[in-house]
């Protein structure tokens, strides 16, 4: 076995060509093996395996940055740098991260959780890099799904006009920017990629001196060539008109072309796009015939490709029913996805109201603006978007749509903390940033029946924007509708009140049982609607309450909590004890949800525990 041997990227230089082939196909099968077990994302990994092998070949990540954009297609690059014997870890409490994380190696150059944010880092990097007068490479790997995110052309506009060398490798497994098609491309894209080409253009420039472009014949000839060229081939010229060296179309699975195109823009030190082609799932059929099902996957049989257990009804698939049944009584509702249909719950609404269903790829901030076009000409948009990548419209949240006070609805999805994914994928700051937006409704149902009653107050019962904030996953035992409330008292008591909102009223009727084994009486009360709050409501039920603990799976500055005991002591009406449990300031790691949960204090348990240690 070749990849039991590589503990660096010193020992993938050290193989030859036949070696190289082998190692490929070691990591495939390491790959699936692991994933099988743990969970994760497959289809990706899969697919750039050659191009993490190249480009381990050419660079040295332990001093050269290798920027990843999402970072879920960094497994192989992490078993090449001595963490094959973590993989058993993968995406678990206090183990080996999913993601890029600089905590982990020296290898790793940048946190990357979130899309299109690679080309602007290494363009930071690579400057830093200059002003300090070092010697280093930097990369930036894109895949085409993050194209269509607007930070990548802010990132590469500026990249391709700064002069500063940088390689940014597009792997296209997918779809193309600009679509080459016929002969000519196909020629030209084999002619770079070949030794000989690259050797005599790197001759031709050194004619020149160090700095070719200062030379008027240079400049004229490379004119005239750049003319010729766009004439040719004008699908070529994208990312050559923002100042890069085009090189590409690359087949991703050929590992000499890639070496070879890899040297070759390493040594043209200046801006460069290498445009890699990849099969999504390479080398596994089930990935290869579904790579969507196994782009991030749950534990599954590596001989059938079934998950090892099957999940049940989720909030996300409930979403997507109620929505579906609101579209067929209402022509005016609309959904919008940032390329997670089958994610958010949507599949069925883009199948039976394909014309009023929206995918805006990865745009959280476009989706959020054009949901404000289509509230402002009297549709009733819906944005169906992970918490964690909500973060990403903030701003069109309170330029386009609360400033004007128009009807958007937002279903946020994976509210709270989601789990093995870790803390660029957690929900935690929904909760926080949305009731800070003046005229702002927040509902928090706490399970499929308050959803679904909730979505259709939403939809239909009110006016301005409105969010409906969800987890992962499935419903409680707490089953109940109380939606038609604004704050409700599930449970009576005399000694302290247990204050929440959404599945943690699941964890705070668990505590009120533990603390009455311990001669407490818990009063439990559960919010529907986290914003805006009303004094007066509040009042009648937290008036004279000696002691009060807010639980929620949030971050504590500008918490619920805080809101709450803040505008009840303006009034004169704050509680003599307040316990505040939540995240406090520290981010969530990868693990289960109930793992987390009970590392942060915040099950049934740690509730009743956090109670009793403050002396009640």
């Amino acid at each position: 076995m070749i990849l039991e041997t590589i503990h660096s990227p010193a020992d993938v230089k050290a193989l030859d060509q036949r070696q190289l082939s082998q190692l490929c196909q070691e990591l495939r099968e390491f790959l699936i093996s692991n994933v099988s077990e743990t969970g994760g994302h497959l289809a990706s990994n899969l697919g750039a395996v050659e191009l993490t092998v190249a480009i381990h070949r050419v660079f040295d990540t332990a001093s050269d940055r290798l920027v990843f954009d999402v970072g879920h297609q960094c497994y192989v690059h992490k078993a090449l740098t001595g963490r094959q014997e973590l993989f058993s870890t993968l995406r678990q409490l206090d183990g080996l991260s999913g993601f890029p994380k600089p905590r982990e190696s020296r290898h790793d150059a940048f946190v990357a959780g979130h899309a299109s944010n690679s080309v602007s880092v290494a363009l930071g990097m690579a400057r830093a890099r200059t002003l300090q007068k070092e010697k280093y490479s930097v990369l930036a790997l894109i895949g085409d799904g993050a194209l269509t995110g607007g930070l990548a052309y802010e990132g590469l506009n500026n990249a391709g006009a700064s002069g500063e060398p940088l390689i940014v490798i597009l792997n296209d497994n997918g779809m193309s920017i600009n679509p080459n098609v016929g002969a000519m491309p196909d020629h030209l894209s084999r002619l770079r990629s070949k030794p000989a080409y690259y050797h005599f253009k790197k001759w031709y420039r050194g004619l020149f001196g160090e700095h070719p472009m200062e030379n008027r014949l240079y400049r004229f000839n490379h004119q005239l060539k750049s003319s010729l060229k766009k004439a040719l081939w004008p699908g070529s010229t994208l990312f050559e008109d923002m100042g890069f060296t085009y090189l590409g179309p690359i087949d991703g699975h050929d590992m000499e072309r890639l070496i070879n195109v890899l040297e070759w823009a390493r040594e043209l030190h200046g801006p460069v796009v290498v445009h890699v082609k990849t099969m999504k799932g390479k080398g596994y059929s089930f990935a290869e015939q579904n790579p969507g099902k196994f782009h991030g996957i749950a534990p599954f049989d590596p001989q059938t490709g079934l998950l090892k257990k099957q999940g049940g009804t989720s909030f996300s698939a409930e979403f997507g029913k109620v929505l579906s049944t609101c579209g067929a009584e209402d022509r005016r509702v609309c959904a919008i996805t940032a390329a997670m249909a089958d994610g958010t719950g949507l599949t069925d609404f883009s199948r039976e109201f394909p014309n009023r269903f929206f995918d805006v790829a990865i745009a959280e901030g476009h989706g959020v603006s054009m949901a404000a076009g289509l509230a402002k000409q009297g549709m009733i948009p819906v944005f169906a978007v992970y918490s964690t990548f909500l973060q990403r419209g903030y701003d069109m949240l309170i330029h386009d749509v609360a400033l004007q006070q128009l009807h958007v609805v937002v279903g946020v999805d994976r509210a709270g903390l989601v789990g093995a994914d870790g803390e660029t994928h957690h929900g935690c700051f929904d909760a926080l940033f949305l009731p800070a937006i003046p005229g702002f409704i927040v509902l928090c149902p706490a399970n499929f029946a308050e959803l679904r009653h909730m979505t259709r107050q939403a939809l239909f019962e009110y006016t301005g924007p409105v969010a409906i904030r969800y987890p992962r996953g499935g419903e409680g035992d707490f089953q109940t509708d109380t939606s038609d409330r604004i704050i409700v008292r599930l449970r009576e008591g005399r000694d302290v009140t247990i204050l929440t909102y959404g599945m943690m009223i699941n964890h705070a009727l668990e505590a009120a049982d533990l603390l009455a084994g311990q001669g407490l009486s818990a009063e439990v009360l559960k919010l529907n609607r986290i914003s805006p709050l009303d004094y007066e409501t509040l009042k009648e039920t937290l008036g004279g309450t000696a002691c009060l603990l807010v639980a929620e799976d949030s971050f504590g500055t500008g918490c619920v909590g805080q809101r709450i005991t803040a505008m009840m002591a303006e009034h004169g009406e704050a509680p003599k004890r307040l316990i505040l449990k939540n995240l406090g300031k520290t981010f969530a790691p990868e693990g289960t949800v109930e793992q987390l949960e009970h590392r942060f204090g915040l099950d049934g348990a740690g509730i009743a525990a956090a109670i009793l240690e403050a002396g009640v």
